[in-house]
């Protein structure tokens, strides 16, 4: 069975009422290659003056990590790749 893989985006951590478009990523706790379970912080990124979580939405292995501690980001921009067998 092939891998397959899953992107975690922005969109869906971002506040439903944060006015802003734009955020921040503060912290990334795992690095690529670490094994992570469905529901793990992999990171945070501040929303406004909000810090929010970055989870992971499956069990897997951090493939990619798309943008750095203290990269901006904008809604809906990816922020990490994970494979799943």
């Amino acid at each position: 069975m092939s891998n397959q893989e899953t992107v975690i985006s922005s969109e869906s951590l971002w506040p439903e009422d944060a006015a802003e478009d734009e955020a921040v990523i503060t912290n990334w706790f795992v690095s690529e290659g670490s094994a992570v379970d469905r529901g793990t912080t992999l990171g945070e990124m501040q929303v406004e003056k909000v810090s929010v979580d970055i989870v992971a939405n499956t069990q897997g292995e951090v493939d990619e990590i798309m943008i750095d501690e203290g990269g901006e980001l904008s809604r809906g921009d990816p922020l990490a790749r994970l494979m799943i067998e």
